[in-house]
């Protein structure tokens, strides 16, 4: 291990901190009646957080608990998002959410540069899955 850095903290293991799988495997225990007894799995974006922030700061860790914090951020403001597009649907007698109405979610969620970037990474990811079809 290299020696402390001059802010006196010595340099970040290359242990990925806070790394976990998206799904957590589901196991199957046995009880005390010899009956297989299955554990639920744990849905989480924590795999998904962690691969961005291994592209925008490769030297950087995250702790569970910021990660659990990034997890719930993510879920609400999906649920904003996804929620703003079941309205917009309904006001135009849709029963369809398309890329239209998630954008336009999008866009009165968000603010200002935010949404301008959010949409931008939109519309690139869904051209990128439209041309591989």
């Amino acid at each position: 291990m290299a020696p402390p850095k001059e802010g006196g903290k010595a340099p970040a293991e290359k242990k990925p901190a806070g790394k976990a799988p998206a799904k957590t495997a589901a196991k199957k225990t046995k009880d005390g009646a010899g009956k297989k007894k299955k554990v639920s799995r744990k849905e989480s974006y924590s795999s998904y957080i962690y691969k961005v922030l291994k592209q925008v700061h490769p030297e950087t860790g995250i702790s569970n608990k910021a990660m659990s914090i990034m997890n719930s951020f993510v879920n609400d403001i999906f649920e904003r998002i996804a929620s703003e597009a079941s309205k917009l649907a309904a006001y135009n007698k849709r029963s369809t959410i398309s890329s239209r109405e998630i954008q336009t979610s999008v866009r009165l969620i968000l603010p200002g540069e935010l949404a301008k970037h959010a949409v931008s990474e939109g519309t690139k990811a869904v051209t990128k899955y439209q041309s591989s079809k």
